[in-house]
């Protein structure tokens, strides 16, 4: 045997194994483990609004039935990553008032302490994917306002109704997708007062759309 040959032998080998470009890309099988991530993850995005249950049944089917990854990917793809929960909000009026309105990143809890200036808060131009969003109030004297868009739905917790008392004024049709807005704590002196936009609020909101 030469001294050469032992090197010109693993080449050989090593080309033999090289992928042939014109050869068809065989696609990789899908494992129990895949196909388990894949629903969770669809079951976590209808849990906080990104697809609807009838969506959810048609992907979950094709994603138990999916023999390969290149099945599995599309029933993901166009699915924003879930954010992190945002950190409890806690808004304290004092004498000049507090407004949270705008875009703002809505989470799980808020507190409200109306003060003498009183507390607003508007969720009508939020984006909100929770099924759920608790806000504990203490309405002190200037009391705290809650606008909601339509759709969303209020409900009333343990809530001790002071002076003012708690003032619902919104309908109780809740669209799908949309969080449950409960209130708990205390109305004071001042009140809390849960609505949707007034005429002149949704002009604005109108105008800002186009």
């Amino acid at each position: 045997m030469s001294v050469g040959s032992g090197p010109a032998v693993t080449l050989d080998i090593i080309g033999s194994m090289s992928a042939d470009p014109s050869r068809p890309v065989v696609p990789l099988r899908a494992s129990d483990a895949d196909r388990e991530a894949v629903v969770a993850e669809l079951q976590d995005a209808a849990a906080d609004g990104r697809i609807d249950l009838d969506e959810l049944g048609v992907r979950l089917e094709v994603a138990l039935a999916a023999r390969t990854h290149d099945e599995l990917a599309p029933l993901t793809a166009d699915l924003v990553p879930a954010l992190p929960p945002a950190q409890p909000l806690v808004l304290r009026a004092g004498m000049a008032g507090v407004v949270r309105e705008g875009a703002w990143r809505v989470p799980e809890h808020i507190s409200a302490y109306g003060g003498l200036g009183g507390a607003k808060i508007d969720f009508t131009r939020v984006e909100c994917r929770l099924r759920v969003v608790e806000i504990e109030v203490d309405g002190q004297t200037g009391g705290v306002e809650i606008v909601i868009p339509d759709g969303w739905v209020v409900e009333e917790g343990e809530l001790d109704p002071g002076l003012a008392g708690f003032r619902n004024r919104t309908t109780a049709d809740k669209l799908p997708g949309t969080p449950l807005i409960r209130v708990t704590g205390a109305c004071g002196m001042g009140g809390v007062t849960v609505r949707h936009p007034k005429r002149g609020e949704r002009r604005k909101l109108l105008k800002e759309s186009r």
